[in-house]
């Protein structure tokens, strides 16, 4: 397998961590951030949720600037000479979705700037896909590095389901975990960046992408049964691009935010590419320490593989992290070293 760009350095802010290394020692102990929001539940009682702890209470789009800036500025200080020399590719909520964290992307864009103190790459752009965002920005990515239009490309992934909008939203539709609903996903918050460049000898590579979309995805409004086959389609284009079969991966990493349709998706793609069975497959979640991040849960997992990979805790040679939005939207990617 060949790499098509390698990743060289990360930065966190999350619930259990305002840096990638503390948030990476929290999420492999099985720590969690959950607690108590300042949202009520129906019947009385505070909302479970996965804010980060801030120095300060800042709102809506100065809040996503600054998580945004802080693993900005963590991958910087880890490659000084990256500053000034950086696409970036900045993953945030799909459009429509309700309540979400900034409207105006320009303003949002300047704002990260501002707090980076690093003018804007002409080539930067934004990716509104939600979950499935990095994945989409990492084909981007492999694209801009290969024609030599970039020197270095950040993945920055920031999102937040902890607003008053949608919370209620999410509330009334009977998505989120509470007492009452063990069926639903904790709301979170986050923000992850992923310095990414041209290939190198003994790096982290991306081997193979998969993207898809399948037609039943949650609660469609036809009611089609979930076969997987968006899924299935994602994690077959990325095996076949990597040149390799399932049972070679070494392990997987899934945005698994605790609906039940996602565990029975993935699942279903597994079973049904594996031609030779293996005893074991781990497979990591990040939302079991963080709850559902939205847009920057890829940059997140990627970040874990590569601190793994480094560290040594790694479930393998390779792994292959997959995403999916509330839409059908479906992403894979295989790394390894």
């Amino acid at each position: 397998m060949s790499a098509s760009l390698d990743i060289v350095a990360v930065g966190m802010v999350t619930a259990v961590g305002l840096d990638a290394p503390s948030s990476c020692a929290a999420m492999r102990a099985g720590i969690d951030g959950f607690g108590e929001t300042r949202f009520t539940i129906p019947g009385g009682g505070w909302l479970i949720g996965a804010p980060v702890p801030l120095p300060r209470a800042w709102v809506g789009e100065k809040r996503m600037a600054h998580l945004a800036g802080g693993a900005i500025c963590e991958v910087f200080d880890a490659l000084p000479k990256a500053r000034g020399r950086t696409v970036l590719m900045l993953c945030v909520p799909e459009e429509g979705r309700p309540g979400r964290p900034m409207r105006d992307y320009a303003l949002l864009l300047r704002r990260i700037a501002e707090i980076v103190e690093v003018e804007a790459h002409s080539r930067s752009r934004v990716i509104a896909h939600g979950r499935p965002s990095g994945i989409v920005a990492l084909d981007h990515a492999r694209r801009l590095l290969a024609a030599d239009e970039a020197e270095y490309v950040m993945l920055v992934g920031v999102d937040s389901y902890l607003t008053p909008h949608t919370v209620t939203h999410y509330l009334n539709e009977r998505r989120l975990l509470t007492s009452d609903n063990p069926n639903g996903f904790i709301a979170g918050e986050a923000a992850a960046a992923v310095l990414l460049a041209k290939p190198s000898r003994g790096g982290f590579g991306l081997h193979g992408i998969g993207l898809a979309r399948e037609t039943a995805f949650i609660y469609n409004p036809q009611d089609l049964p979930l076969r997987g086959e968006g899924m299935i389609s994602a994690y077959r284009a990325a095996l076949k691009e990597a040149g390799a079969q399932m049972h070679q991966v070494g392990y997987r990493i899934a945005d698994l935010i605790g609906e039940h349709y996602w565990f029975k998706q993935s699942t279903l793609a597994v079973s049904r590419v594996t031609r030779t069975v293996r005893e074991f497959m781990d497979i990591w979640s990040p939302t079991e320490s963080v709850g559902n991040v939205g847009a920057a849960v890829v940059p997140l997992m990627l970040g874990m593989a590569y601190t793994a990979a480094h560290k040594g805790y790694a479930g393998g040679n390779s792994v292959l992290i997959e995403a999916s939005s509330d839409a059908g939207a479906c992403g894979t990617a295989i790394f390894g070293g």
